[in-house]
């Protein structure tokens, strides 16, 4: 009798043996095929000087890609863990805590800026909400956010005194318009450090980056010629920034800000610690449930712009033909960076480029369409 069962036993083993085999060439080959998707696409932009960091999630996995120097004099080479600056990309970060503190029960989106920020009293401002700082549908447009560039810095009174004087150019109400500010996030950092008692820096580590397990994203101090203040194993991995030309721009760590109060300078990360991101807004891999749903709701279209664009929070919608990237660009004179996702298919790049002008087009236009046809094709 035992002898009869061997036999059935075994070639269950060899079944299952089988399948797990077919299964991991499957899986090789998918990796093979997103790899030379994303290399065809970012190698010719790896341009001298300068350099490009990438991640990819698929498949449940992270994939690295890295070009170029970090410091082209120094020829020190761009790896996954090379900082770059996130430009624009920290706004995820100031709407992940307007969602949790959604969640928590502790903010309300229609709650107006007033209410958090008293001296805040002018005719229009005083009716602008957070949901709508968060959206870009508070129709703000400060001469801060569009050229021709200001030659000065503005203080916090300073501050608080445009945006009591502001009046709208066009005839835009709060809520009725899509109107991109960066503006409007700076005073939603007051908004949360006001709300939350702490600076913006210790918000973001105590309520996202340490439950994700990103060790290696910052908002530092600016310190001497803007530079960003850190300990020195970590300024040595911050990359060199270039303008388009190849001219280099500041040192090291460079920060650039109108605003001459804390925690308006820019969040410094690394492809490693991003791909960490990815993996949380695809995947839901954090420990907290409340900090998934923020995520999650972040990530709601929340303003029809048109038939192809819609904004989220500080996320943007871009509907492409059989496939919607959810993404948020950002960049300065020496950096650019870029993270695109598409939830229905669970994957995700991150763009991290040290100069400016870098064509991050190409991955919502080019690479994620591509790979929703891989992984569509796989799948099928």
């Amino acid at each position: 009798m035992r002898q009869w069962l061997l036999v059935p036993i075994a070639a269950v083993l060899l079944a299952v043996a089988a399948s797990v085999l077919t299964a991991a060439r499957a899986d090789s080959d998918m990796d093979a095929q997103i790899r030379d998707i994303v290399t065809t696409e970012l190698a010719p932009t790896a341009a001298d000087p300068g350099g490009v960091a990438a991640a990819v999630y698929a498949g449940g996995r992270v994939a690295f890609f890295n070009y170029g120097f970090a410091d082209a004099a120094a020829k020190r080479p761009v790896t996954s863990d090379t900082m770059f600056n996130l430009a624009s990309l920290r706004k995820l970060f100031e709407a992940t805590l307007v969602a949790l503190g959604t969640e928590r029960g502790e903010l309300r989106l229609d709650d107006a800026v007033g209410q958090y920020l008293p001296e805040l009293h002018g005719d229009y401002i005083s009716r602008v909400t957070v949901g709508e700082l968060v959206n870009h549908t508070s129709g703000l447009l400060l001469p801060t956010d569009h050229p021709p560039w200001p030659n000065e810095t503005f203080n916090r009174d300073q501050f608080i005194a445009m945006l009591n004087a502001w009046r709208p150019q066009k005839g835009e109400q709060p809520g009725k318009q899509r109107i991109y500010s960066h503006a409007g996030y700076v005073l939603l950092q007051l908004v949360l450090e006001q709300r939350y008692r702490m600076p913006i820096a210790t918000l973001f580590e105590s309520r996202i980056l340490k439950p994700l397990g990103m060790t290696s994203t910052f908002v530092p101090d600016r310190g001497e010629d803007n530079r960003a203040a850190l300990a020195p194993e970590i300024m040595q991995r911050m990359v060199q920034g270039y303008f388009h030309d190849g001219t280099a721009i500041g040192p090291p760590g460079n920060q650039q800000s109108y605003y001459d109060f804390p925690g308006t300078g820019q969040m410094f990360s690394s492809a490693r610690d991003l791909g960490m991101l990815l993996r949380a807004c695809l995947d839901g891999a954090v420990i907290d449930p409340q900090l998934r749903a923020a995520l999650q709701m972040t990530m709601r279209e929340s303003f029809r712009v048109d038939a192809k664009f819609g904004q989220a929070m500080a996320w943007e919608h871009v509907r492409l033909d059989g496939v919607t990237v959810i993404d948020k660009p950002g960049g300065l004179n020496n950096a650019s960076a870029y993270i695109g996702l598409v939830p229905a298919r669970r994957f995700g790049i991150v763009l991290l480029a040290n100069r400016g002008d870098y064509p991050h087009e190409i991955a919502r236009y080019r690479i994620l369409p591509a790979l929703a046809n891989l992984i569509k094709t796989q799948i099928h």
